[in-house]
């Protein structure tokens, strides 16, 4: 916990939601069908306000995530409601 919190104290204002782990995930398939795991083996999420999808990649650089050989996906939102 204290390298996310090491992490947060860089961010600063960038940061719109420290988010959550995620817990048990399920599939939903076109046709309905409901089965145990998401394929995207995601764990978690944090929400950061940048000006470009390169600079919110500089910020996730210092994921802690990165320390235990896991990976960041960086991904911009689009506002449409």
């Amino acid at each position: 916990m204290a390298a996310w919190g090491g992490w947060f104290g860089t961010l600063g204002p960038a940061i719109v939601d420290a988010g959550n782990p995620f817990g048990p995930s399920a599939a939903v398939a076109s046709d309905g069908s409901v089965s145990d795991g998401a394929s995207s083996a995601l764990t978690g999420y944090t929400v950061l306000t940048a000006n470009s999808i390169g600079e919110a990649s500089e910020l996730a650089k210092g994921c802690p995530v990165l320390d235990a050989g896991g990976s960041v996906e960086v991904c911009e939102t689009v506002e449409v409601m």
